[in-house]
C-alpha cells in the first residue's frame, strides 16, 4: 500500500522545528497586529470602518492589504507593503538601467545580496510616506484627525513623529518576522505567510458577518461555491505546463557512446505566482497616499485631481476593475520576464550540450523559449487578472445591500495568495520532506 511522505512530517526533527518556529512568529506578527498606534482617537477609528461610498472601498481595501490592522490602527496598520512596493521600484529600475542588468547577470548571488540591501534601505522612506499619507486619509475622510496631535509644526511635531516612527518600525518588524521565518522557519515563504497571516484572519469575522444577516445568510452557499470553483481554477493554472523537448548528448562509457537522451523542459503557464497580484496591490494603493498629501492644497485643480484619483482608486465604480486587471497581466508579464531572464536556459543548456531540436544553441535556444514562454503567460496573466477582478466586477452587477459583504470571505485576489501560499508551502515541505529521505514508499 501506498503511504504518501505526509505521514512523517512530525518525526522529522527539522522540520517539525522549522514549522512550530514559522507558526510562533505568525502568531508573534498577529499578537502585534492588536497593538494601537499611540494617540491614536479609538472612537473615529471605529467611525472609519462604518463609512460608505468610495471611502468606506479604500478603508476596506487598505484593512484587506493589512489583515485587519487599519481597523484597529495598529502599528502594523500598512503591513510590509512598504517593503514590497520598494521591490517593485528597484526591480523596475534593473531592465531600464544597464549597470544594474549587468550586475544582476554577472553574478546572481551578489546582485540578490545588493538587491536586499537597498530593499530594506529603500522601505525606510516608503514607510514613511505610506504612514503619512494614511493619516492624511482618514483625517480627510472623517473631517477631523484620527490621531490626538498632528503636525509638523509647535507642539504636534513630537507626538507626530511617535505616531509616525510607530509605524514605520511596525512595518519593519513585520518585514524582520519575514525575513525570520525565511531564515530559521519554512523557507523562501516568509514575508508571503505574513500577506497570507494577514488575509485568513479576516476570514471568521467575514463569515459572522455573512450567517448573522438574517436576508442574505443563503449567501453563504454561493460563497462557499464560488470558493470551491475558484480554488480549482487556481490550482489548475498553477499546474499549467508546457513541455519543450531537449536532446541530451549521450555519454561515453569505456569505449562506448551512449545514444543521446530525449528529455523535455518544463515551462509554467504562471511562472510569477501571486506576486502580480501584490504588486498590483501596492501600485494601486501608491497613488491614493501621494494623492492625500494634497487634500487640503490651496489650488483648486490640485485639490480636486486628488479627490478624484482618491475616489477612482477606492474600488467601486468601473475604472478600478479595469485598472487593476490591466495591471496584474502587465505585471505578470514583466515578473515573469524577469524571472525567466535570470534563469538564462539557452546558456545553462549550450554548457550541458543539450539542444532544442531546430534550434540553435545558445542565444538563438534563449530567444525561441522566451518567446514559448510569453505565448503561454498569456492565458495565465489573463487569467490571474480576471480572478483579481471578478468582485469588483460582481459588486457593480449585485444589490446594493449586498456590495458591502466580501462575496468571497476574502477579496479574489487574496484568494490567489492564499492558495499560491498554501501550494507553494506544501511543496516545499515535500520537497524538504524527500531530502530527509522521507520519500513516498510501498508498504505491504
Amino acid at each position: 500500500m501506498k503511504r504518501s511522505a505526509w505521514r512523517y512530517l512530525w518525526k522529522s526533527h527539522d522540520i517539525r522545528r522549522k514549522l512550530l518556529i514559522s507558526l510562533a512568529l505568525l502568531a508573534i506578527y498577529r499578537f502585534a497586529s492588536n497593538v494601537p498606534v499611540p494617540g491614536i482617537d479609538r472612537t473615529l477609528v471605529a467611525q472609519l470602518t462604518q463609512t460608505g461610498g468610495a471611502a468606506g472601498g479604500l478603508i476596506n481595501l487598505l484593512d484587506m492589504l493589512s489583515g485587519g490592522a487599519v481597523s484597529n490602527f495598529s502599528v502594523l496598520a500598512m503591513g510590509v507593503y512598504p517593503y514590497i512596493t520598494a521591490q517593485i521600484i528597484l526591480q523596475l529600475l534593473i531592465p531600464i538601467i544597464p549597470a544594474l542588468e549587468r550586475k544582476m547577470q554577472d553574478d546572481p548571488r551578489e546582485g540578490r545580496r545588493w538587491m536586499e540591501k537597498w530593499t530594506i534601505i529603500l522601505t525606510v522612506p516608503m514607510a514613511a510616506l505610506s504612514a503619512i499619507g494614511q493619516i492624511n486619509i482618514f483625517n480627510a475622510i472623517l473631517g477631523q484627525s484620527v490621531v490626538t496631535q498632528f503636525g509638523f509644526s509647535g507642539d504636534a511635531l513630537i507626538p507626530t513623529l511617535a505616531t509616525v516612527i510607530s509605524m514605520m518600525a511596525g512595518t519593519m518588524f513585520g518585514v524582520w518576522l519575514g525575513e525570520l521565518i525565511s531564515e530559521f522557519g519554512i523557507r523562501q515563504q516568509g514575508l508571503s505567510l505574513i500577506i497570507f497571516a494577514g488575509i485568513v484572519s479576516q476570514i471568521p469575522q467575514n463569515m459572522y458577518r455573512l450567517l448573522s444577516d438574517p436576508n442574505y445568510w443563503w449567501l453563504i452557499f454561493i460563497v462557499l461555491a464560488l470558493l470551491i470553483v475558484t480554488i480549482f481554477a487556481v490550482v489548475y493554472v498553477q499546474q499549467g505546463r508546457r513541455h519543450v523537448p531537449v536532446m541530451f548528448p549521450g555519454r561515453r562509457v569505456g569505449s562506448r557512446m551512449s545514444m543521446p537522451v530525449k528529455s523535455t523542459l518544463p515551462l509554467m503557464v504562471n511562472m510569477a505566482g501571486m506576486i502580480p497580484i501584490i504588486f498590483a496591490q501596492s501600485i494601486m494603493t501608491f497613488p491614493t497616499i501621494l494623492a492625500s498629501f494634497f487634500n487640503n492644497a490651496e489650488a483648486d485643480w490640485l485639490r480636486s485631481a486628488a479627490e478624484w484619483i482618491q475616489t477612482v482608486l477606492s474600488g467601486e465604480g468601473v475604472i478600478y476593475p479595469i485598472l487593476f486587471f490591466l495591471m496584474v497581466v502587465l505585471f505578470t508579464f514583466f515578473y515573469t520576464d524577469i524571472l525567466f531572464a535570470q534563469q538564462n536556459y539557452g546558456e545553462n543548456l549550450k554548457k550541458q550540450g543539450a539542444q532544442i531540436p531546430g534550434v540553435a544553441r545558445g542565444a538563438p535556444t534563449q530567444r525561441y523559449l522566451t518567446k514559448v514562454q510569453r505565448r503561454i503567460t498569456l492565458p495565465g496573466a489573463l487569467f490571474l487578472g480576471l480572478v483579481a477582478a471578478m468582485p469588483y466586477i460582481l459588486g457593480l452587477f449585485l444589490p446594493e445591500g449586498l456590495q458591502q459583504t466580501n462575496i468571497f470571505l476574502v477579496s479574489s485576489s487574496g484568494l490567489l495568495i492564499v492558495v499560491g501560499v498554501v501550494r507553494d508551502t506544501f511543496q516545499i515541505i515535500e520537497t524538504d520532506l524527500k531530502m530527509h529521505g522521507y520519500d513516498d514508499r510501498l508498504i505491504s
